[in-house]
């Protein structure tokens, strides 16, 4: 089956591409289609020095899954910021930069985060984590998925049509979250608008945001936090409040805000984009839709070529702590390694027809598109079931979607808009046409 671009843009061949010539980090038409650019990296080197100072990008699966699971070698205290302040100069004398990052930790962007740590601290805050997303509160607010989806779906499956970035994507993924971690019902308005309705700073633009989201964020898990030790309920957020490390301590209240927070902020954005990536494969290729129409237990593996396809991660990045090599390329110590999961996850060294969205492919969970080793996304459980769950509202809810030709044109001809940003890859609307089921 075909690619969802492969009828607008001819992949088969990374033509034109000057590798060198490009910057990733400023170049605008690597917005819409970063794929041949990736493509090109690859052909020459699955592991190759761009034309930004002190960065090597990684294309190869092999090399990919190397960097993620070698903690030792690779920090991830840049996993946010990639090759900004503060600047690390990779220098052939310098051989071992960890004394270096451990003093300048707290400069990175988000070294609050588990995200940016490492080693001990990083697993002491992933082990909060794991005390919150057990397999039984997960299946439990899985089980709440359907309910808040047909709820979205609700308001405007009556006009025929769903912008689904904004309509249903942001809105379904706050509401998921805000059940998981069981904020207050009366609350969960509140944290929708603030969520949703909040505009986000991107690369190259600059927007103010009404209300901060992570500093409302921060004060309302503060509250819940404080109020539910000092008067424990038989609710999730007293369950949050009382998680301890492994050694019984009680953490901060901050480390704990900082957990829920994490999962809002990342978990919601992502599945988003996720999201509207599989309703577009639906509404472009009819014949996968009614495959899926046809034989519900598709939707899984559906799923999984979806994230190993548009990977909602662009860019994920790590600095080499010591001395090293990848893929046959020498990377000094202070070197930004920067790992681009959706174009290790078309390596046709790995996955046989990468750029088709096949329905049966035996290796579609090799995808990294969560990562791999310690920092693995913990919220891809909750991620893959809110995918799961919307394809199966919106197949039961219509008989027919559709792309919007008045917003996108016609087949063959289609234009999308994706957000400006080196670090996400997401559509920044998707406009579709829906034929409800009387």
């Amino acid at each position: 089956m075909a690619s969802e671009d492969q009828s607008v843009e001819d992949r088969t061949e990374p033509v034109g591409v000057d590798v060198d010539a490009v910057d990733f980090f400023t170049d605008s038409t690597l917005v819409t289609d970063p794929y041949r650019y990736f493509d090109a990296l690859r052909t020459q080197c699955p592991v190759h020095h761009i034309a930004h100072p002190g960065v090597v990008a990684v294309t190869g699966y092999e090399a990919a899954i190397e960097v993620y699971r070698d903690a030792a070698t690779y920090s991830s205290c840049n996993s946010v910021g990639g090759p900004f302040p503060p600047v690390i100069s990779p220098s052939p004398e310098v051989t071992d930069i960890t004394d270096v990052i451990d003093r300048s930790r707290d400069q990175w962007p988000f070294s609050e985060f588990m995200v940016t740590m490492d080693g001990e601290n990083h697993e002491a805050q992933r082990n909060l984590l794991r005390k919150l997303l057990t397999p039984r509160r997960l299946k439990e607010n899985e089980a709440a998925l359907a309910g808040i989806a047909d709820r979205c779906i609700d308001a405007f499956i009556g006009t025929g049509r769903c912008e689904v970035v904004n309509e249903y994507g942001k809105p379904f993924t706050t509401w998921a979250i805000a059940d998981l971690l069981g904020v207050p019902e009366e609350d969960r308005a509140e944290v929708q608008q603030v969520l949703v309705g909040s505009t986000i700073s991107v690369v190259g633009q600059e927007e103010t945001l009404p209300v901060n989201p992570l500093e409302f964020l921060y004060q309302k898990f503060g509250e819940y936090v404080e109020d539910r030790r000092a008067n424990p309920r038989d609710d999730i957020l007293t369950h949050l409040a009382s998680a301890t490390y492994e050694d019984g301590s009680l953490p901060e209240v901050d480390a704990i805000v900082r957990t829920a927070t994490f999962l809002f902020g990342a978990g919601q954005d992502t599945s988003a984009r996720m999201i509207a990536a599989a309703l577009r494969f639906i509404a472009e290729d009819k014949q996968i839709q009614q495959r899926l129409r046809e034989d519900r237990g598709l939707i899984p593996e559906f799923i999984e070529e979806v994230l190993r396809l548009e990977s909602p991660t662009m860019s994920d990045f790590r600095l080499a702590r010591v001395a090293t090599t990848l893929g046959g390329v020498d990377i000094a110590a202070g070197t930004t390694v920067m790992i681009h999961p959706g174009a290790a996850n078309r390596d046709d060294g790995r996955f046989e027809r990468p750029t088709e969205c096949l329905l049966g492919r035996e290796n579609v969970r090799e995808h990294i598109a969560f990562g791999r080793g310690a920092h693995s996304c913990p919220g891809g459980p909750l991620a893959r079931a809110e995918g799961r769950v919307t394809v199966e509202r919106f197949l039961d809810r219509t008989s027919d979607i559709s792309i919007s030709e008045s917003r996108h044109g016609p087949e063959g001809q289609r234009h999308f808009d994706y957000d400006p940003t080196f670090i996400v890859r997401g559509l920044g609307n998707l406009h579709l046409e829906l034929t409800p089921v009387d």
